[in-house]
């Protein structure tokens, strides 16, 4: 044969020369994923495979477990092969060097994944053919490209595919080997698979990086056919009724983890078993949706306290959904308008806002951060009203279901229009957050703050942008958002009539130098220096109150000049719903029992209303703040920093 040799199970094609040294960048990037991504790749494909009008959920069973390396069929051959392989830099070198160590195992590790009530592939006993309807030849032998239904009303629904997800699999595995079982309508049983080297030489012949495991038929000189093998294997390879199951031996290490693995179904795919579009088996862990509050209510798997929500936002995507009634929104790009049900939760003890984007079949694509709103106290849910909205977003995904993005559009207008949409996405939800604030945190000038533990106000953040210069504390273009005061704090006025305390007024507009504090007083030396008194922007500073304890961060890590600094003292001023400061009106002696720097565990002097000597380390000061009972937890405050 000219192309391709015929003995053997795994087939690569013949090639003139080496063109290419390195290892396919996809790999990389799926590897990057990790396990998370490699379970939102399977499941969602099979997820796509389900049978039209089946009302029944697709079951996906994953497994992972050893078998022993001469179960695993054509082994030897790739050995010898990956024997072959030259890298021709680092990279390649370490990365064939490590599957040369992890080839010899006598027993290796394996993950697989099996589907149900799905259809299966088409036309594996055609071999290699052209038609879209044998979706085994699209599946097995090309790369790129993904098969389409006839239904275009049912490929809308689907995940979506960009051609490439297929390789996740070979990225799990150290010898970036993985098969697939099928067993279509008609009860066929065939075993493929595909295992992704580098171009190579091998027995005086040039190859090709990518390897099939498949039989060969020569047609004449210049054609060859691939025809799947009849599935006669292990038992771990077999598929006995109809549907896909992949199998990836020598799998990675920290792909072989069965609670990560509960997790990313959990994550990724909450909504699909709250609805019951989807079961998920995992060893002996069954999740659906009877059983999955019971994992992600579970600190095993996942904090269960709000406030510590900071990176992980499951258990609130599923109390958000679970319990809050939709709102409809629109949402439009620079043609459209389309139509979404946003699940929308409203918390003071939220830490950290997001908005999970979810598929039609259910799948999150992504913790979405909204502009401007990533601190705010809110939870959300999107999803499309409608088969026109799903296709929408469908056409967004990045190529590993994890983000809308417009970069990969190649038409300017499409991509002019997607990237109108996806900042839209962030106006319209910032909208609704800010509806809520106003809701909660009553702007009618007297104080009426309720529980809000935040400095929440967007103009207020507005108005201090345009208000106050930022200080350039090195030498060069980089700029510390912190801001020198100008000018003398606004004194509290006596009431004025409510028209007129609507009124926005512009705040910190200020800069002076700190004057001596109780000058003539021999025994506070200290406070008679002059200090240089900073306004630190709300950006900068965390606070939380838990119980009777406040702690506050401040973190100036951006400033290489102001990480000099060994120590700093905190003041404050009270700050209404206008964002109108109130520089008299709180007095720390009276709520505060105690001021301890976290930096050195030590108590801090409280004086005229001033706590004393906090230790700055690395561009990080935090006070931790006994509260006395009168404390009243719903004020917000302005921070300044004196250095």
């Amino acid at each position: 044969m000219n192309d391709l040799e015929k003995k053997g199970l795994w087939k690569f094609s013949c090639i003139p020369g080496i063109e290419e040294s390195t290892f396919n960048k996809v790999l990389e990037k799926f590897y990057d994923l990790g396990i998370a991504g490699l379970t939102r790749e399977n499941v969602q494909n099979s997820l796509d495979g389900k049978i039209p009008g089946n009302t029944s959920p697709v079951i996906v069973t994953i497994k992972t477990g050893k078998v022993k390396k001469e179960f695993i069929p054509g082994i030897d051959e790739i050995k010898d092969r990956i024997l072959c392989l030259e890298g021709r830099n680092d990279y390649t070198k370490e990365t064939i060097e490590h599957m040369q160590n992890k080839m010899n195992q006598e027993e290796v590790d394996y993950i697989s994944f099996e589907d149900s009530n799905t259809k299966g592939l088409k036309g594996a006993k055609n071999g290699q053919s052209d038609s879209k309807e044998d979706t085994w030849s699209i599946y097995a032998y090309n790369k790129g490209v993904h098969s389409e239904e006839e239904d275009t009303t049912f490929e809308k629904f689907r995940g979506g595919s960009h051609g490439i997800g297929k390789i996740a699999s070979n990225a799990a595995s150290e010898l970036h080997m993985m098969y697939f079982a099928n067993c279509d309508e008609e009860g066929n049983k065939h075993l493929g698979g595909t295992v992704q080297l580098i171009e190579h030489k091998y027995q005086g012949k040039y190859y090709r990086s990518t390897g099939y495991f498949t039989d060969v038929e020569y047609i004449n000189e210049n054609i060859t056919k691939f025809y799947p093998f009849e599935n006669q294997f292990h038992e771990i390879f077999a598929k006995e009724t109809r549907g896909l199951k992949i199998i990836i031996p020598f799998l990675r290490e920290q792909f072989n983890d069965e609670k990560e693995i509960i997790k990313s179904i959990c994550d990724s795919f909450f909504v699909a078993i709250v609805q019951e579009k989807l079961e998920v088996v995992i060893n002996d862990n069954r999740i659906n949706s009877k059983t999955i509050k019971n994992y992600i209510s579970n600190k095993d798997y996942y904090t269960q306290d709000i406030v510590d929500m900071k990176n992980e936002f499951t258990p609130l995507y599923f109390n958000t959904y679970m319990t809050k009634k939709p709102i409809q929104i629109k949402i439009a790009d620079c043609e459209a308008g389309y139509n979404f049900k946003l699940y929308f939760n409203y918390n003071e003890a939220i830490p950290k806002g997001r908005v999970a984007v979810i598929r039609t079949i259910g799948m999150k694509i992504e913790d979405k951060k909204v502009k401007g709103n990533v601190n705010k106290p809110f939870n959300a849910v999107l999803i499309p009203e409608s088969i026109i909205e799903d296709a929408y977003l469908k056409s967004l995904e990045n190529e590993s279901h994890t983000e809308l993005s417009f970069e990969h559009i190649k038409n300017q207008k499409l991509q002019r229009n997607a990237k109108r949409f996806i900042n839209n996405i962030s106006r319209e939800i910032s909208r609704i957050i800010e509806e809520e604030i106003k809701k909660n945190n009553p702007t009618d000038g007297l104080m009426d703050t309720k529980d809000i533990l935040y400095v929440v106000e967007n103009q207020f953040k507005q108005d201090l942008s345009k208000a106050a210069a930022t200080v350039k504390l090195n030498k060069g273009s980089k700029e510390l958002t912190i801001v020198k005061v100008e000018a003398d704090i606004p004194k509290k006025e006596e009431p004025k009539v409510k028209d007129e305390n609507k009124k926005k007024k512009k705040t910190l507009k200020k800069v002076k130098k700190r004057e001596k504090n109780n000058e003539g007083n021999e025994e506070n030396e200290n406070s008679q220096e002059k200090q240089t008194r900073y306004n630190a922007h709300p950006d900068i500073v965390e606070r939380l109150i838990i119980g009777n304890k406040e702690f506050v961060k401040f973190d100036f890590s951006d400033s290489v000049e102001l990480k000099k600094v060994k120590v700093c003292d905190i003041s404050l001023s009270v700050v209404d719903g206008m964002g109108m400061e109130y520089s008299n009106e709180f007095s720390m002696s009276n709520n505060y029992k105690s001021a301890v720097d976290k930096a050195t565990g030590k108590q801090c002097k409280i004086e005229n209303n001033v706590i004393k000597d906090i230790q700055i380390k690395k561009g990080i000061a935090q006070v931790e703040l006994e509260l006395k009972e009168q404390f009243n937890k719903a004020l917000k405050f302005v921070y300044y920093v004196e250095v």
